[in-house]
């Protein structure tokens, strides 16, 4: 029986020599595959009050989106600065290559709000804590992170536990 990870497609050298680059298209482009990363996405949380899902720029909209439908929730897209069209919130993180930075809706998310937060990747953590962060300033609560991929040597998990988050990822790989 196959997992989710035998989903994933590595790429070597993708986008830089040295990198092995996880793609998950090839995992989004099978139905049972798709269908069986979005069910264990969401079976941690079965149960808990969830209000909202957040999903980061870009996989994490697909993602995201399949999970807000299957639990008849909303969705709200974290994006790259310049491309939410209503008044937002920005926060600036660090990446291993410079500066970025992220935008919400300003009215996306209520105070009080319970959020799980998805993407397809944690690595370093810090696109999630940047997430994390601009939830937090709307007044909502993570009460979730949910990722298809960790790549534990990077980081991203101890970053984000360091945090106070909950931290569910579906299958490691070694390396970048």
């Amino acid at each position: 029986m196959k997992t989710v990870q035998d989903y994933i497609r590595t790429i070597p050298d993708f986008p830089h020599e040295g990198i092995m680059f996880r793609d998950v298209t090839t995992l989004f482009n099978d139905p049972r595959g798709f269908r069986m990363a979005i069910d264990q996405l969401l079976h941690p949380y079965a149960g808990q009050p969830i209000d909202k899902v957040v999903g980061l720029e870009a996989r994490g909209f697909i993602l995201g989106g399949a999970i807000a439908h299957q639990l008849s929730l909303g969705f709200v897209p974290i994006r790259k600065k310049g491309k939410l069209p209503g008044k937002t919130i920005e926060q600036d993180y660090t990446l291993e290559y410079g500066q970025a930075t992220m935008e919400v809706h300003d009215d996306a998310l209520q105070p009080g709000e319970k959020i799980l937060l998805v993407d397809d990747l944690l690595a370093t953590g810090g696109t999630a804590e940047a997430g994390i962060k601009l939830i937090e300033r709307m007044g909502a609560e993570v009460i979730g992170c949910a990722f298809v991929i960790d790549l534990p040597e990077l980081g991203g998990r101890k970053r984000l536990e360091a945090m106070g988050m909950d931290v569910h990822a579906l299958c490691a790989f070694d390396g970048a």
